[in-house]
């Protein structure tokens, strides 16, 4: 767009020139690119900046998942109306109306990106991938990073808190941890002390998992066994489905459970919890450690269609500006935190791939 406004204001400055030259004593003539010259009394002559018209979109159809109640979704992303109005107006395009749908379910809205029906949708990393071959991403949703995100797990075990940070993440972990059993603490060991965990001692242990569509209590803990043992949660001698983090935490602080998988950030959900209900004397931090780093879950995704047919390259770029300009206003976050965004950065597919693979194994697991 900014090329094109170049390339306008030089046009208008030629025919400014060449009508200067044809007719010095006319003022008030109104150039091509319709700006106003006047001749001064000393003969010289001034120019209005030329601005390049906007280009007009008479409907932007933009789509939710429902992830929440969609009328809950519907009123919190009412304001968002005006915002991408006035964010791509700044852009240099006029958008008549902007429509926002909650689709039906996930699938729906990957469905309707596919089609063209949706020009946007905001979507998780695990719908994109689904439908990348109608949808494209064009930013991620970030968080507050944490003060720790290693690969390795040993790195995790200082006793120390993990803590949020003023800084920006496109991406979290899921951790293996485990739990201050007898047999948590002999995994936690050996993983402190540097030593390679085998499988037979992981099969060992008593697992508490979430269910099968779950990234960090599931999908992504799958895949980690997989990168490091070439097996999955399905091979393991001892694992139950808890139906929430919650339960799954008490299981680990009455050693019904040595093992856990769950969100890097969990452990300061319930730290207060992990004394005041679950009965454990010491913190949380010292009587749990990790003993296995899940690859980065990137997180939810703005996506556009592949099929929309406003969506160019210059839009593309527009809608990504505006997104990021919005996330960074106050009143912006207050509409995008109807999904815990905090704001957006530009993405690029390859960013999703952990995520294919993820997928990948889900599918070959299914089928077996």
């Amino acid at each position: 767009m900014k090329k094109t406004v170049s390339v306008l204001m030089a046009a208008a400055l030629c025919a400014a020139m060449i009508g200067g030259c044809s007719g010095g004593s006319q003022t008030g003539a109104t150039t091509a690119a319709g700006t106003e010259e006047a001749s001064t009394a000393d003969g010289e002559t001034t120019k209005a900046e030329a601005k390049a018209e906007n280009k007009k979109i008479d409907k932007l159809n933009v789509y939710f998942v429902p992830s929440r109640e969609p009328e809950e979704i519907v009123t919190a992303t009412e304001p968002l109306k005006d915002m991408l109005k006035s964010e791509l107006g700044k852009e240099g395009y006029d958008i008549g109306e902007v429509v926002i749908t909650v689709g039906t379910s996930y699938e729906a809205v990957g469905e309707a990106l596919s089609a063209g029906t949706a020009d946007i949708g905001l979507i998780p990393g695990g719908t994109y991938v689904l439908y990348d071959d109608g949808a494209e991403v064009i930013l991620t949703a970030t968080r507050d990073a944490l003060s720790k995100n290693s690969d390795s797990a040993k790195d995790w075990n200082d006793g120390k808190a993990t803590e949020g940070t003023s800084e920006q993440a496109t991406s979290y972990r899921a951790l293996i941890l485990a739990g201050p059993s007898e047999k948590g603490k002999a995994l936690a060991e050996k993983v402190n002390k540097g030593e390679a965990l085998a499988f037979e001692d992981l099969d060992g242990a008593n697992w508490s998992v979430m269910s099968s569509s779950s990234p960090a209590g599931y999908i992504y803990p799958s895949l980690w066994l997989q990168d490091n043992f070439q097996k999955n949660i399905l091979n393991l001698t001892h694992a139950v489905q808890s139906d929430s983090y919650g339960s799954a935490f008490a299981r680990l602080a009455s050693g019904q459970v040595d093992v856990l998988c769950t969100y890097a950030d969990a452990r300061r959900d319930y730290e207060e919890k992990w004394k005041s209900e679950y009965g454990r004397t010491g913190s949380i931090w010292e009587e749990t450690g990790v003993i296995g780093v899940t690859p980065p879950i990137f997180n939810d995704t703005v996506s556009v269609s592949k099929t929309s047919k406003i969506m160019d390259d210059g839009f593309k770029k527009a809608v990504q500006n505006a997104f990021i300009n919005i996330g960074n206003t106050e009143k912006g976050k207050e509409v995008i935190a109807i999904y815990s965004h905090k704001g957006y950065e530009p993405a690029q597919s390859s960013d999703y791939d952990n995520e294919r693979a993820a997928q990948k194994m889900i599918k070959e697991l299914n089928a077996k």
